[in-house]
């Protein structure tokens, strides 16, 4: 994992600080797939630590997701949500296994449409377009 100069990680603990938590699911959502990405690519190369690396990344937001739905107060829409991660969890981890970038296009497909919604209702609700 690289080092991160103080500055610039301290520029990012404030951007991270002073995100709305619409804003900040918003960038869970660009971080998987950023690393999605990643690994789609370390595939190509024939890259297996870098897909690793990536793959590992793109899980654990996909963990930080499902780990962050309230089950009870959001209804059919958190549980529908936590069936979808826990169907994107395990096609990354097909991607992983069978080192094929499919599973990984499948899920980037979705998050990608996911993060647009939840893009469209962070800037509706007075937050910045980003």
């Amino acid at each position: 994992m690289p080092v991160i100069p103080k500055g610039i990680a301290s520029y990012r603990q404030t951007e991270v600080e002073s995100r709305t938590p619409l804003e900040l699911v918003v960038m869970l959502y660009d971080g998987a797939l950023r690393f999605m990405g990643d690994a789609c690519d370390a595939i190509e190369r024939r890259d297996i630590p870098a897909r690793r690396d990536a793959l590992g990344r793109a899980l654990a937001i996909v963990a930080e997701l499902q780990n962050t739905l309230n089950l009870e107060a959001g209804g059919e829409i958190a549980a529908a949500l936590d069936r979808l991660y826990a169907y994107s969890n395990t096609r990354l981890l097909d991607a992983a296994a069978q080192n094929d970038a499919r599973p990984i296009a499948e899920v980037r497909q979705l998050f990608s449409t996911l993060r647009e919604g939840w893009h469209t209702i962070s800037t509706e609700s007075g937050g910045p377009a980003r």
